[in-house]
């Protein structure tokens, strides 16, 4: 390896760590009291060199929410090749539920991290992969319209903000150990999925009968 290959990774390692310990400090003190400072100190690098590579935290928060949504959409675009878009729809919600579950922490950076005016300048940037996941149920939603699933007079956006709240309950629920009072009773790994198969029951029910849930 030549000396500008290994300056490249080293530049690369520094700027995964920048990132790896920033996530960790975003998530352990909030947006509003991470610092560059602090993520500097965790780094054992002056806040000089955090600068290098990114110019403010909002920056900083930016980048960590397109590699994570990045990730995200790898998960979601798995469900492509299933071709009826009711059954499809289905898998989606299962895969968002997994993938919740199994990432806690990416799942809190990318939906539940609060993030005060001083971020507000990034804003449209960041929601902007947010959206595009949003675009992306709205689209199979349409797709089961046109199928004859459900109602042509149903909205799509609606019915897809519907769907994301069921889902985003039931991961945040198990996430913050809420769903802890079932553990008696049974695991909560399947109160999670018989949930989220009661949902789809419903679904199936306006799709039937083409119900407006509105």
């Amino acid at each position: 390896m030549g000396i500008t290959d290994r300056k490249e990774r080293e530049k690369q390692e520094l700027k995964d760590l920048i990132l790896k310990e920033a996530k960790a400090v975003f998530l352990e003190e909030g947006y509003e009291k991470t610092s560059i400072r602090k993520i500097a100190d965790r780094i054992e690098y002056s806040p000089t060199t955090i600068y290098l590579y990114f110019k403010d935290k909002s920056d900083l928060l930016l980048e960590l929410h397109r590699q994570s949504f990045h990730q995200f959409f790898l998960v979601l675009s798995s469900v492509t090749n299933i071709e009826d878009p009711f059954e499809r729809l289905i898998e989606t919600g299962k895969r968002y539920i997994e993938y919740g579950i199994k990432n806690p922490e990416e799942y809190e950076l990318k939906f539940q991290l609060k993030a005060p005016l001083e971020a507000l300048e990034c804003k449209n940037e960041i929601w902007s992969d947010g959206q595009k996941a949003i675009c992306f149920v709205q689209e199979i939603v349409d797709r089961c319209i046109d199928a004859g699933y459900f109602s042509k007079s149903m909205d799509s956006e609606s019915m897809s903000i519907m769907l994301w709240a069921e889902v985003h309950g039931l991961v945040t629920l198990y996430n913050s150990n809420r769903l802890d009072m079932f553990k008696n009773k049974k695991e909560v790994s399947t109160v999670i999925g018989e949930a989220f198969n009661l949902f789809i029951k419903f679904l199936q029910t306006v799709a039937q009968h083409k119900t407006r849930i509105l």
